[in-house]
């Protein structure tokens, strides 16, 4: 095999690599809960709280996971270590829509649901303790949906 007979084959097989892979990532948008209806929604008075409340424990000052702070409008629009989380008016395209979904997200949905398998903390028999605060939980459909109609709203 030639040299640029070699450089196709290896195209060609990447390329259908990341069909595979993007095929497995897919997610049914249906999945998403549905932006709410409430309109007028800011960061401050709106999607702070809900933030504060499930995310700033990972995602604050403190912590930044993955360099993504979500304590502030500017640092929530600036992103993570990857890029941009939130598409302003397109909530169905905004990675952080689809990971705060855990029916709909992909394979590390938040907030994390605690690991009660591999003896993690908080895990039977263990001895271990869970963290402080209170125990991590699925955002509700209306949060998402508040959070969905913000974003659509351009996020401001």
């Amino acid at each position: 095999m030639t040299h640029k007979n070699l450089t196709a084959a290896v195209r060609l097989a990447v390329i259908a690599a990341l069909g595979v892979a993007t095929g497995a990532l897919a997610i049914d948008l249906a999945k998403l809960p549905p932006p709410s209806t409430q309109k007028g929604l800011t960061y401050a008075k709106d999607i702070q709280p809900i933030f504060k409340a499930n995310c700033f424990d990972c995602h604050g000052p403190t912590r930044p996971k993955h360099g993504l702070r979500l304590d502030s409008l500017a640092a929530t629009l600036k992103g993570s270590q990857d890029g941009e989380v939130i598409v302003p008016g397109k909530s169905d395209k905004s990675d952080l829509v689809i990971n705060i979904c855990w029916e709909a997200g992909p394979e590390h949905p938040m907030p994390p649901k605690p690991d009660t398998r591999r003896g993690g903390p908080g895990s039977p028999g263990t001895g271990n303790q869970p963290p402080p605060g209170p125990p991590r939980k699925e955002l509700t459909p209306e949060e998402i949906g508040l959070i969905r109609a913000w974003i659509d709203q351009g996020a401001k």
